[in-house]
């Protein structure tokens, strides 16, 4: 049987014509330098880096922009526009597996922390989330509430855009839940103990990945207002889906929807 040939695609061929261009041109200059050792796998490299460095800075350039101004509902809107309903497979709307979301982790992220006692002398590499009026971080059995600052800005733009998502359908304000944040290598063996589905290679232990629970909401209550009513997760779970949905298609994050724990599993980009 004849083996059928793999046609490459134009992204790949595109990619193999400027790695051709630049050895041919490190080749010239080493020739007309007089240099004979050329490194020619970190050329390769390089080319590599290009696609998640580029994207990096055009989401820098997009969070840089002004929010704009949100139009608060005086009263509850009826939930028609909704793009997910309670029947929505939420596990094909953000499919972003682990492999996904550590190639971009590993190089936007922050090199490997040994534990809690390593992670004290990288405090300048990261960004304290532990108090925010927009999130409430859940008590921290394997991790610390740190983050890089590309992912505390994705964090704390997420949890606005909900809050905005709440006011302009006139919902009453609820804080999202934070479940897991950074991770040492030491958290990761002692949370791999208690919990199988935990990946070795987890793209917490690099700060740029975080989980927000989508059963779970604290409520944002005035004490002059007395009892209000409460609002079910499942709803308070679609507007979440809705906004992470509309940073997925930006292009700021990758999300994964997770089983094991009820949460979403979002890493920055």
């Amino acid at each position: 049987m004849v083996a059928k040939r793999r046609k490459l695609s134009k992204k790949k061929i595109g990619r193999l014509i400027c790695v051709l261009v630049l050895i041919g041109g490190a080749l010239f200059f080493h020739f007309w330098t007089g240099e004979k050792e050329i490194d020619i796998p970190q050329i390769a490299e390089h080319i590599e880096e290009d696609s998640i460095i580029k994207h990096s800075k055009y989401i820098d350039s997009l969070f840089a922009q002004p929010r704009k101004e949100v139009v608060m509902a005086e009263t509850r809107r009826r939930p028609y526009g909704y793009r997910f309903q309670t029947s929505y497979d939420y596990s094909k709307g953000f499919p972003d597996m682990n492999d996904v979301q550590l190639a971009t982790a590993t190089r936007l992220g922050i090199p490997l922390i040994a534990d809690r006692e390593d992670a004290i002398n990288r405090k300048e590499e990261l960004v304290y989330i532990g108090e925010n009026p927009f999130f409430v971080i859940d008590e921290l059995n394997y991790s610390i509430p740190y983050l890089v600052p590309r992912a505390s800005r994705l964090l704390d733009e997420i949890c606005r855009s909900f809050v905005d998502s709440l006011a302009s359908r006139g919902l009453p304000f609820y804080k999202l839940f934070v479940t897991s944040v950074l991770r040492t290598q030491s958290d990761v063996k002692r949370l791999r103990r208690v919990n199988r589905n935990a990946s070795e290679n987890s793209c917490h232990q690099y700060g740029t990945t975080f989980d927000i629970a989508y059963n779970k909401y604290i409520p944002v209550t005035d004490p002059r207002e007395g009892i209000r009513k409460e609002y079910w997760p499942a709803e308070l779970k679609q507007i979440l889906a809705e906004v992470l949905d509309d940073q997925r298609k930006k292009g700021t994050c990758y999300v994964r929807y997770e089983f094991h724990q009820p949460c979403f599993h979002i890493t920055a980009r």
